[in-house]
């Protein structure tokens, strides 16, 4: 269970800050169970009721320093996903975006990115699909990344660029 005051990733709301644990006071809603109310970080002015108990939708502690900086060490050796099918490469990256896994978003990025350099040195347009899906997993891991490592969300990019520079073998 969770405490007021944590940072969680709640699905696709993403990064959410526990505001309170407790029973709900709305008509129709039984009173014998408790539920987390969050704020999600980056959504201003939402609220999201949720049971303590919910199994539907994935809610976890967001990465530690640690984790995360774990998780830029990987960055290199994490592979793009493979995508075979054309027809099926929504329904790949909406899986992995519902992961809410940070390593699944950073192979998200990392295809795309490479995707769209690729379309773009044969002359081709960036698709609308690949850039709302590199957008989106761009947003939830910079939104995590930047909460563990204690940085504004739009410096995150660069923090990692800089360390990837900093760290090449």
């Amino acid at each position: 269970m969770f405490e007021v005051g944590d940072y969680i990733v709640y699905g696709n709301q993403g990064v959410c800050r526990v505001e309170g644990i407790g029973p709900m006071h709305m008509g129709g809603i039984k009173t014998d169970r408790l539920y987390y109310t969050l704020l999600p970080v980056y959504i201003s002015g939402s609220i999201v009721y949720t049971p303590v108990d919910n199994t539907k939708v994935i809610l976890r502690q967001i990465l530690s320093k640690e984790e995360a900086m774990q998780l830029l060490e990987e960055i290199p050796q994490l592979e793009q996903i493979d995508v075979t099918d054309e027809k099926g490469r929504e329904q790949i990256y909406k899986d992995a975006l519902a992961s809410c896994d940070c390593k699944e978003l950073v192979r998200i990025i990392k295809t795309l990115y490479l995707r769209r350099q690729s379309r773009l040195e044969d002359g081709k347009k960036v698709t609308a699909l690949d850039e709302r899906y590199f957008r989106m997993a761009e947003d939830a891991l910079y939104g995590e990344l930047a909460i563990a490592l204690g940085l504004e969300r739009n410096g995150v990019e660069e923090y990692i660029t800089r360390y990837l520079e900093q760290h090449r073998n």
